[in-house]
């Protein structure tokens, strides 16, 4: 995952001695707001004398039209526009080369990226107010950025706001491309420490598995009455995780299902397929995670695993399915 840092959270230092900081420890964007102040381009134009870095820039007001020649003569690489102070539509001119993005705040619906679909590169979830430094992430956003990803599979997501070491560990897992990080990266004793927790470090977190996970209502489930060869796997494929799991009536977990398991049962009746049957493909005893495990419980608990964890269903203490997570976007998200 990226790491945008947000230049404007630290007061107390010069612009130069800022930048050279950030670049000695490997920032990937400078993020700056402008909060409808064209003034921020006299920095942008500065920091541009001072690093190659590529600049992120994000318009908060009402008119943009004002900013897009400010934002052509300058070159900048990622630029967004605030959606909510909007007054009409956005209209960006073809002067403009940078990758552009539409920025929304929490309680905006993610529908209101759809007449853009086809013309932004990415969208900016706000997770706390937007222009301000110091805030606390939102957990509903988790939820967010999985529908965004399921309903715009090809645009990057960019994220800002309370984006600390724990919430990083998470936006990494969710396949996250580029995070902005402000009072916890700029405010740090140790910049160097900050930049390496956010990007890599497994982080323990006061968040529990709950709070992130997949709700049930994203998680593919199928019932003892429902299993066939092709409901499993037409659960499998409409849900695109590579497994569907197993519940009882009462939604207490009887197994998972996934794409070796299918696999498996095939190769084992491969010379007569006709004696296939559905216990050849269920795993009766699958790994699986609380939804009341903090991160660092879940991190433990998939390194006890012997075997690659892509994927956990997650139950209460009634054994009762509440959801899943999924791994796969650690490594997505890093390209």
């Amino acid at each position: 995952m990226k790491i945008s840092a947000s230049i404007y959270s630290n007061k107390h230092k010069a612009l130069k001695d800022i930048v050279a900081e950030l670049d000695a420890h490997g920032t990937d964007f400078f993020h700056i707001d402008c909060n409808d102040d064209p003034a921020v381009f006299d920095d942008i134009a500065q920091i541009r004398q001072l690093s190659s870095t590529p600049i992120d820039l994000h318009i908060i007001t009402p008119t943009p039209d004002r900013y897009y020649d400010l934002i052509a003569a300058h070159e900048v690489d990622a630029v967004c526009f605030q959606y909510e102070p909007l007054q009409e539509a956005l209209a960006i001119p073809g002067s403009i080369h940078a990758r552009t993005g539409l920025a929304i705040s929490s309680n905006t619906d993610i529908d209101v990226f759809a007449p853009y679909a086809e013309q932004l590169d990415f969208v900016l979830i706000m997770a706390t107010t937007p222009g301000q430094s110091g805030g606390t992430f939102d957990k509903h956003n988790f939820r967010k950025i999985r529908q965004f990803r399921q309903k715009y599979p090809r645009t990057r997501i960019h994220v800002d706001g309370g984006v600390n070491h724990e919430v990083s560990f998470i936006l990494r897992n969710m396949g996250v491309y580029a995070a902005v990080s402000g009072s916890y990266l700029m405010n740090s004793d140790s910049i160097g420490a900050a930049m390496l927790n956010l990007k890599t470090h497994d982080i323990g977190s006061h968040y529990l598995v709950g709070d992130f996970m997949r709700q049930l209502d994203e998680t593919p489930l199928l019932k003892p009455h429902e299993l066939s060869v092709r409901n499993i796997l037409q659960s499998i494929e409409d849900n695109k995780l590579g497994f569907t799991l197993l519940v009882d009536e009462n939604g207490v977990l009887l197994g998972m299902i996934t794409n070796a398991d299918v696999r498996k049962g095939l190769l084992k009746h491969i010379d007569n397929l006709n004696a296939l049957e559905i216990p050849d493909m269920v795993n009766p005893s699958p790994a699986m995670a609380r939804e009341d495990f903090t991160v660092q419980e879940l991190l433990a608990y998939i390194q006890e695993q012997t075997f690659p964890v892509n994927y956990l269903p997650v139950v209460n203490n009634k054994h009762e399915v509440t959801g899943s997570v999924t791994f796969m976007n650690l490594v997505k998200g890093e390209v």
